[in-house]
């Protein structure tokens, strides 16, 4: 098993000031010990906020964060089989009335895709995915 990190435990660590060796070690004390990786979805949102950076200074501390991230974890693409698994889900839960930020979409259609558990500080949009495993931070 493994957990796909959801961009709001990358963010609150940043914001905190955290290094990427405390969010990994938090990330294992409270999940144990299983592999880590981003969707290149999570990726996405997580630079978009190193563009919409007020200074300077916390543009580069952002980029500075991310790349060290990435340099660390894995990040899994989004792939023909996450497209047909994501619009299958959608439009289930659209037919029930049940509508699914498209980004979080994707990041728990990867983490299903793979077996993945998604590991979030926000879960409500998450809790929408049928059959998706998820643990909060």
């Amino acid at each position: 098993m493994g957990l796909v990190l959801d961009s709001t435990v990358v963010i609150d660590a940043e914001r905190r000031g955290d290094t990427v060796t405390q969010l990994l070690r938090q990330v294992v004390a409270a999940t144990g010990d299983q592999q880590a990786v981003l969707s290149s979805i999570g990726l996405t949102e997580l630079v978009h906020g190193i563009y919409r950076a007020r200074t300077p200074q916390m543009r580069s501390r952002r980029e500075s964060f991310i790349f060290e991230l990435i340099s660390d974890v894995e990040v899994y693409p989004y792939t023909k089989e996450t497209a047909l698994l994501a619009g299958r889900l959608e439009g289930e839960q659209q037919e029930r009335g049940v509508t699914i930020p498209f980004s979080d979409l994707l990041i728990g259609a990867t983490a299903l895709l793979h077996g993945y558990s998604v590991l979030t500080v926000n879960p409500r949009h998450f809790r929408l995915i049928p059959d998706l495993s998820m643990m909060q931070l």
